[in-house]
């Protein structure tokens, strides 16, 4: 039946049109945004795990720098030991040639003097943001925890994980007392019991001294040995926790970049569907403005029959 009060040809066109132009409307909105999921209304619930694992991904960002905090502040700690070390390395040659018959004391006792100087100089300017650990007084606690890690369980429950560095163990000089009391608050001022002088340390060694003898001497060649020891086993941790921190670095940037793939692989756009879908489309809107072109105009040959 032809109807001059309805147009059902028209309709039908036009709800067509209508269809192409609401996808088209959409596939020109994820190649403008990139994005196949940019709304909740798109898809809750990939947008809410994407939202989700964004968040982690920007915390993940501050561990990724915290560690680039903590490997700066290892380094340069253990730069100062490794410096700390040649210098006692130093004096304990010093010392072996103040055991030699003849030579003159006075003059070894002014190099070992400049080298005790070297070491106070290297622990107080191993600092890096405010913290040094080799020259700390009871402020700054023996042991430091660097942010590692962010994590979140299967109930999704987050928390913070961290990896502890013992700095007590690194401890050159403190701060709490004079340099050379001898009293233990650091490893180069740590006593050492002599059987004839008395206590010997690193920082108060005197080969000039009256009453030192061969015996004196060779006690205080044990007593820097000995703190070389202690430097050495100190270096040697502070190399460990920095082998751990690069791991850590490494895999913490990894997780970053496959959490940001998956999050791609949920929400992002195929911009070679989308450009084939779009010509699709535009090709479809065209043949559906002709469709209602040549529904609306059947109802103008109507006016053939009254002619």
């Amino acid at each position: 039946m032809t109807s001059i009060n309805t147009n059902t040809s028209a309709m039908t066109a036009l709800q067509s049109l209508s269809m192409i132009n609401s996808n088209l409307d959409e596939t020109q909105n994820r190649i403008s945004t990139g994005y196949r999921v940019g709304a909740a209304s798109d898809n809750a619930a990939y947008w809410s795990i994407a939202t989700t694992m964004r968040s982690d991904n920007k915390a993940l960002g501050a561990v990724e720098d915290a560690l680039g905090l903590g490997q700066a502040k290892v380094d340069t700690a253990y730069t100062g030991m490794k410096a700390a070390i040649d210098v006692v390395d130093e004096m304990k040659a010093k010392l072996v040639a103040a055991r030699e018959p003849g030579v003159d004391r006075s003059k070894i006792q002014a190099e070992i003097a400049e080298l005790q100087g070297q070491l106070t100089s290297i622990s107080d300017s191993a600092s890096f943001s405010g913290e040094n650990w080799l020259s700390f007084d009871g402020a700054l606690t023996d042991t430091k925890d660097i942010v590692a890690s962010f994590n979140r369980s299967a109930l999704g429950a987050v928390s913070v994980g961290t990896i502890e560095v013992v700095i007590g163990a690194t401890k050159l000089f403190g701060d709490d007392d004079p340099v050379g009391v001898g009293t233990d608050n650091g490893i180069l001022n740590k006593t050492f019991a002599t059987t004839n002088a008395g206590n010997f340390s690193v920082a108060n060694l005197d080969v000039d001294a009256a009453g030192v003898v061969d015996q004196d001497i060779s006690e205080m060649i044990t007593a820097v040995d000995a703190a070389i020891q202690s430097m050495t086993t100190a270096a040697s941790n502070l190399g460990a926790a920095k082998s751990r921190m690069d791991i850590q670095s490494e895999f913490v940037s990894n997780l970053r970049d496959s959490i940001e793939k998956g999050v791609g692989t949920l929400v992002d756009a195929d911009m070679t569907e989308e450009s084939t879908r779009l010509k699709a489309l535009q090709t479809q809107q065209q043949l559906g403005v002709q469709a209602l072109s040549i529904a609306n105009n059947s109802s103008q040959s109507l006016l053939s029959l009254f002619r």
